[in-house]
Protein backbone atom coordinates (compact mmCIF):
# COMPACT_ATOMS: atom_id res chain seq x y z
CA UNK A 1 0.00 0.00 0.00
CA UNK A 2 1.61 2.79 -0.95
CA UNK A 3 2.82 5.31 2.39
CA UNK A 4 3.37 1.92 4.41
CA UNK A 5 5.79 2.03 7.35
CA UNK A 6 5.21 -1.64 8.47
CA UNK A 7 9.10 -2.46 7.64
CA UNK A 8 11.97 -0.31 7.62
CA UNK A 9 12.26 2.17 5.06
CA UNK A 10 14.67 2.01 2.20
CA UNK A 11 15.10 5.75 0.95
CA UNK A 12 15.98 5.18 -3.07
CA UNK A 13 18.19 8.88 -4.47
CA UNK A 14 18.30 9.36 -7.78
CA UNK A 15 22.05 8.06 -7.74
CA UNK A 16 20.80 4.68 -6.91
CA UNK A 17 19.27 4.42 -9.99
CA UNK A 18 20.89 3.14 -13.41
CA UNK A 19 17.63 4.46 -15.53
CA UNK A 20 18.40 8.03 -16.19
CA UNK A 21 14.99 8.82 -16.36
CA UNK A 22 14.11 7.55 -13.23
CA UNK A 23 16.80 8.75 -11.61
CA UNK A 24 15.80 12.13 -12.69
CA UNK A 25 12.05 11.18 -11.71
CA UNK A 26 13.49 10.08 -8.21
CA UNK A 27 15.49 13.94 -7.66
CA UNK A 28 12.11 15.75 -8.93
CA UNK A 29 10.18 13.86 -6.30
CA UNK A 30 12.29 14.38 -3.60
CA UNK A 31 12.75 17.82 -4.41
CA UNK A 32 8.63 18.30 -3.87
CA UNK A 33 8.71 15.93 -0.94
CA UNK A 34 11.58 18.37 1.48
CA UNK A 35 9.27 21.27 -0.18
CA UNK A 36 6.26 19.66 1.11
CA UNK A 37 7.71 19.16 4.39
CA UNK A 38 9.11 22.20 4.88
CA UNK A 39 6.06 24.05 3.74
CA UNK A 40 3.51 21.65 6.15
CA UNK A 41 5.55 21.93 9.19
CA UNK A 42 5.80 26.12 8.91
CA UNK A 43 2.24 26.59 7.59
CA UNK A 44 0.29 23.84 8.65
CA UNK A 45 -1.41 20.89 6.54
CA UNK A 46 -5.04 23.45 5.83
CA UNK A 47 -3.19 26.42 4.76
CA UNK A 48 -0.83 24.80 2.37
CA UNK A 49 -1.87 24.54 -0.83
CA UNK A 50 0.02 22.96 -3.62
CA UNK A 51 0.64 26.23 -5.05
CA UNK A 52 2.80 27.07 -1.93
CA UNK A 53 4.76 23.27 -2.51
CA UNK A 54 5.75 23.53 -6.62
CA UNK A 55 6.65 27.37 -5.82
CA UNK A 56 9.05 26.50 -3.08
CA UNK A 57 10.67 23.64 -4.75
CA UNK A 58 10.71 25.72 -7.87
CA UNK A 59 8.52 23.05 -10.05
CA UNK A 60 5.54 23.47 -11.68
CA UNK A 61 2.22 22.09 -10.65
CA UNK A 62 1.90 19.45 -13.75
CA UNK A 63 5.54 18.06 -12.25
CA UNK A 64 3.86 17.68 -8.73
CA UNK A 65 0.50 15.96 -10.18
CA UNK A 66 3.15 13.75 -12.08
CA UNK A 67 4.33 12.32 -8.58
CA UNK A 68 1.00 12.39 -6.28
CA UNK A 69 -2.74 12.67 -6.64
CA UNK A 70 -3.59 14.99 -4.50
CA UNK A 71 -1.81 17.53 -1.63
CA UNK A 72 -3.09 14.34 0.72
CA UNK A 73 -1.40 11.94 -1.10
CA UNK A 74 1.50 14.03 -0.93
CA UNK A 75 0.98 14.94 2.96
CA UNK A 76 0.82 11.29 3.62
CA UNK A 77 3.89 9.91 1.93
CA UNK A 78 6.13 12.47 3.14
CA UNK A 79 5.19 11.13 6.80
CA UNK A 80 5.69 7.71 5.94
CA UNK A 81 9.08 7.85 4.51
CA UNK A 82 10.04 11.06 7.10
CA UNK A 83 8.37 9.46 9.56
CA UNK A 84 9.57 6.02 9.11
CA UNK A 85 12.87 7.03 8.97
CA UNK A 86 12.66 8.74 12.26
CA UNK A 87 11.37 5.57 13.42
CA UNK A 88 14.06 3.43 12.51
CA UNK A 89 16.99 5.63 13.52
CA UNK A 90 15.39 5.29 17.02
CA UNK A 91 14.95 1.46 16.76
CA UNK A 92 18.78 1.20 15.48
CA UNK A 93 20.03 3.85 18.23
CA UNK A 94 17.79 1.50 21.01
CA UNK A 95 19.23 -1.81 19.84
CA UNK A 96 22.84 -1.02 21.30
CA UNK A 97 21.93 -1.30 24.81
CA UNK A 98 23.19 -3.42 27.11
CA UNK A 99 19.91 -4.64 28.81
CA UNK A 100 16.23 -3.87 28.59
CA UNK A 101 16.21 -0.68 30.25
CA UNK A 102 19.57 0.63 29.02
CA UNK A 103 17.68 0.02 25.46
CA UNK A 104 14.31 1.54 26.58
CA UNK A 105 15.91 4.71 28.19
CA UNK A 106 18.18 4.98 24.44
CA UNK A 107 14.95 4.37 22.29
CA UNK A 108 13.38 6.98 24.14
CA UNK A 109 16.27 9.52 24.31
CA UNK A 110 16.86 8.71 20.91
CA UNK A 111 13.07 9.60 19.86
CA UNK A 112 13.13 12.94 21.83
CA UNK A 113 16.11 14.26 20.25
CA UNK A 114 14.88 13.16 17.28
CA UNK A 115 11.81 15.19 16.90
CA UNK A 116 13.75 18.33 18.76
CA UNK A 117 16.26 17.67 15.93
CA UNK A 118 13.71 17.30 13.11
CA UNK A 119 10.94 19.28 14.75
CA UNK A 120 9.51 19.70 10.68
CA UNK A 121 8.88 15.68 10.95
CA UNK A 122 7.65 15.79 14.59
CA UNK A 123 5.02 18.20 13.77
CA UNK A 124 3.77 16.46 11.31
CA UNK A 125 3.57 13.02 13.39
CA UNK A 126 2.05 14.92 16.12
CA UNK A 127 0.06 17.83 15.24
CA UNK A 128 -0.69 17.94 11.49
CA UNK A 129 -1.47 14.02 11.17
CA UNK A 130 -3.95 14.08 13.72
CA UNK A 131 -7.76 13.38 12.50
CA UNK A 132 -6.63 14.45 9.11
CA UNK A 133 -8.05 11.08 7.47
CA UNK A 134 -8.76 7.39 7.52
CA UNK A 135 -5.46 6.88 5.56
CA UNK A 136 -3.29 9.61 7.39
CA UNK A 137 -4.54 7.96 10.83
CA UNK A 138 -3.43 4.18 9.06
CA UNK A 139 0.51 6.11 8.46
CA UNK A 140 0.64 7.57 11.39
CA UNK A 141 -0.53 4.92 14.32
CA UNK A 142 1.74 2.38 11.90
CA UNK A 143 4.87 4.96 13.21
CA UNK A 144 3.46 4.56 16.52
CA UNK A 145 3.25 1.04 16.45
CA UNK A 146 6.79 0.59 15.46
CA UNK A 147 7.97 2.10 18.64
CA UNK A 148 5.26 0.73 21.27
CA UNK A 149 5.97 -2.56 19.40
CA UNK A 150 10.14 -1.94 20.51
CA UNK A 151 9.13 -1.16 24.28
CA UNK A 152 6.97 -4.15 24.44
CA UNK A 153 9.09 -6.59 23.15
CA UNK A 154 11.90 -5.07 25.94
CA UNK A 155 8.83 -5.23 28.67
CA UNK A 156 8.44 -9.10 28.06
CA UNK A 157 12.20 -9.67 28.07
CA UNK A 158 11.88 -7.81 31.81
CA UNK A 159 8.27 -9.55 33.32
CA UNK A 160 10.83 -12.18 34.82
CA UNK A 161 14.21 -10.93 36.12
CA UNK A 162 13.02 -7.01 36.64
CA UNK A 163 10.47 -6.33 40.01
CA UNK A 164 9.32 -2.88 37.94
CA UNK A 165 7.71 -4.52 35.01
CA UNK A 166 6.80 -8.31 36.85
CA UNK A 167 3.22 -7.11 36.58
CA UNK A 168 3.10 -4.91 33.36
CA UNK A 169 1.24 -5.72 30.50
CA UNK A 170 3.71 -5.29 27.24
CA UNK A 171 1.36 -4.25 25.10
CA UNK A 172 -0.44 -1.68 27.60
CA UNK A 173 2.76 -0.34 28.62
CA UNK A 174 4.46 0.24 25.08
CA UNK A 175 0.74 1.99 23.93
CA UNK A 176 1.32 4.07 27.18
CA UNK A 177 5.24 5.04 26.49
CA UNK A 178 4.53 5.96 23.35
CA UNK A 179 1.28 8.19 24.11
CA UNK A 180 3.41 10.15 27.16
CA UNK A 181 6.52 10.70 25.13
CA UNK A 182 4.52 11.98 21.76
CA UNK A 183 2.18 13.98 23.88
CA UNK A 184 5.52 15.53 26.18
CA UNK A 185 7.21 16.13 23.24
CA UNK A 186 4.84 17.86 20.74
CA UNK A 187 3.65 19.81 23.72
CA UNK A 188 6.91 21.19 24.28
CA UNK A 189 7.52 21.39 20.52
CA UNK A 190 4.50 23.91 20.43
CA UNK A 191 5.69 25.34 24.16
CA UNK A 192 8.94 25.92 23.97
CA UNK A 193 10.95 25.34 27.47
CA UNK A 194 12.49 21.99 28.24
CA UNK A 195 15.70 21.17 26.39
CA UNK A 196 15.77 17.34 24.36
CA UNK A 197 17.97 15.97 27.22
CA UNK A 198 16.19 17.41 30.10
CA UNK A 199 12.63 15.79 28.67
CA UNK A 200 14.83 12.20 27.15
CA UNK A 201 15.76 12.32 31.06
CA UNK A 202 12.61 13.03 32.70
CA UNK A 203 10.29 10.65 30.61
CA UNK A 204 13.50 8.08 31.33
CA UNK A 205 12.77 8.55 35.07
CA UNK A 206 8.89 7.55 34.57
CA UNK A 207 9.60 4.37 32.49
CA UNK A 208 13.30 3.20 32.92
CA UNK A 209 14.70 4.47 35.96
Amino acid sequence: MAGSVRDAPVRVGASDSADPREARRLQRRERLTQAALAMFAARGYQRTSVEDIVARARMSKSAFYEQFDSKEHCFREVLAQEGGDLIHAVIAAASGGQDHRDRMRRGIHAFVVACYKRSAVARLMMVESVGLSASVEEVRHQLQERFAHMVAEEVRLALLDDQFYANQDPQVFGRAVVGAVNDAVGYFLTHPGADAEALADSLCRIFAP
